[in-house]
């Protein structure tokens, strides 16, 4: 076990985050609180697929500029989105530019919204993946404690791949549960954990 591994005793925070503003701020202010409305829902989807074989905090860092390419995380907008759209943004250097995950955030938004009207709510869909204690609280006390996938996120991700959505495996959507707090793997002793309220 290092110093980096466990809760820092002068932050009283995980250390995963650094001491980087962003991502702190991100870390205390975001990470783990439980997420029910879809607008948020589907931006951190988006931010999380984009995410896919990067650091998150590559993600974070370009967060206005996905607000920007996605009028604001609008679902009906993106869903809307054609090849022309996919061509200006491939110009937009507020975000990656990968032209096979710009195209999966339009047809991610297209099935999301079929989501959306099958069970009501995307919350919903994702709820129905969970049984006993909801939010999940686990207590890890290091780093190495923190798992990278679930059965949860194991039977999401399967079942978003069957409806067709892309850059979003068992690995990625477990940060996505992670970030939306379905799931809280705040350390022991992380001042976040120890402020929890849903």
């Amino acid at each position: 076990m290092t110093g980096i591994d466990i809760v820092s005793k002068e932050l009283n925070r995980c250390p995963w985050c650094g001491d980087d503003p962003l991502y702190v701020k991100y870390h205390d202010e975001e990470w783990r609180r439980l997420v029910t409305d879809d607008h948020t829902l589907f931006e951190f989807l988006t931010l999380e697929s984009a995410q896919a074989g990067l650091a998150w905090i590559t993600i974070l860092r370009k967060r206005e500029g996905y607000r920007e390419a996605s009028h604001n995380f609008d679902v009906e907008k993106v869903a809307a989105m054609t090849e022309d759209d996919v061509e200006r943004i491939m110009k937009f250097d507020g975000i990656v530019r990968n032209r096979r995950k710009i195209q999966s955030a339009i047809s991610n938004a297209q099935l999301f919204i079929e989501i959306q009207k099958e069970f009501g709510s995307f919350f919903n869909y994702l709820r129905s993946f969970f049984h006993g204690d909801f939010p999940i609280v686990n207590h890890p006390a290091t780093m190495a404690d923190i798992p990278v996938t679930s059965p949860e996120s194991d039977a999401i991700a399967k079942d978003m791949k069957k409806r067709g959505f892309k850059f979003f495996g068992s690995t990625i959507c477990y940060a996505y549960l992670q970030a939306t707090g379905f799931v809280d793997d705040h350390l022991d002793g992380c001042r976040a954990k120890q402020n929890a309220t849903n």
